[in-house]
């Protein structure tokens, strides 16, 4: 049975892959400086530059829950013409949406008991469900329903690496991630944190860099240690206005192992909220985590 591919505006996905891929995007609503909008996945209208200068002046950004309502009245229409769902969300271990997604699977099922609606998480944020997103979309072109779908991503989440350092420490301590003196001091002595979701799904440090490149030579050799069949996957890179950096870290996995499809994208403003500018990530399958 054919399913329809869902994730949301968190997956950092760019237009050209959502309409090649045919995945459809919640979207996520926020206030900036008590100024509400909405992020509909379009990273085409994205003005990231904008965006994080914003935010590099001191601008709030405020983000809400994707609720069962809105779970509910985008997966409905597909149930009703036939379609199956899948759906693959932000880490359940920094977000709440994850349980609200399962809620609306619980109820419609009950409503369409010939249906399947299965929610996945990935453990992750921004290309971290974009990946996996864009493999539930190769898994439906080869033919599996959305229950075989839902059991290969589940096993794919634990071989899914997403490794990033943020240029600023004061975005994490505003989430609670480090805690102020940590910022402070590591603000002064230009300590550059690595971080990665771990097998949890939550954010947590795996060492501390000094200074920028360092950060970055580290995600290299990560991606050396780690990569699996590197040659055959989809790599992705995100950046909170930074695209230099970002290209040079591609050009520095490249001379490793150049990968099948290599994507670049600035971080999209949802998620972004929280590491901020200068936050270089990422997103490759490797050794479990």
């Amino acid at each position: 049975m054919p399913y329809t591919v869902f994730t949301d505006g968190c997956s950092n996905l760019p237009n050209y892959l959502l309409q090649q891929m045919d995945i459809r995007v919640l979207p996520c609503s926020y206030t900036l400086d008590d100024e509400p909008g909405v992020f509909y996945g379009d990273l085409d209208a994205f003005d990231s530059h904008a965006y994080y200068d914003k935010l590099r002046a001191g601008a709030v950004m405020k983000t809400s829950l994707l609720n069962s309502q809105l779970f509910m009245d985008h997966f409905r229409p597909e149930l009703e013409k036939g379609q199956d769902v899948v759906y693959v969300g932000l880490s359940s271990g920094v977000s709440g949406t994850l349980q609200a997604a399962r809620v609306a699977a619980e109820d419609l099922m009950e409503e369409f008991p010939a249906r399947t609606v299965r929610v996945v998480d990935s453990l992750g944020a921004g290309f971290g469900p974009g990946l996996l997103a864009c493999r539930a979309a190769d898994l439906r072109n080869e033919g599996k329903t959305a229950s075989e779908a839902g059991e290969i991503l589940e096993d794919e989440v634990k071989h899914l690496l997403q490794i990033f350092t943020v240029d600023d420490l004061n975005f994490l301590k505003r989430t609670g991630r480090v805690g102020g003196a940590t910022a402070a001091i590591g603000t002064i002595l230009n300590i550059k944190p690595l971080l990665w979701g771990d097998p949890t799904g939550h954010i947590v440090a795996l060492r501390k860099c000094r200074g920028r490149k360092k950060a970055i030579e580290a995600i290299v050799d990560i991606y050396r240690n780690r990569a699996i069949d590197a040659q055959n996957q989809r790599v992705a890179i995100s950046h909170g206005d930074c695209l230099e950096e970002a290209q040079l870290l591609a050009d520095k996995i490249c001379e490793i192992c150049k990968p099948k499809e290599l994507v670049i994208c600035p971080h999209e403003p949802f998620t972004g909220a929280h590491v901020g500018p200068g936050m270089l990530a990422l997103f490759f399958f490797g050794e479990e985590r």
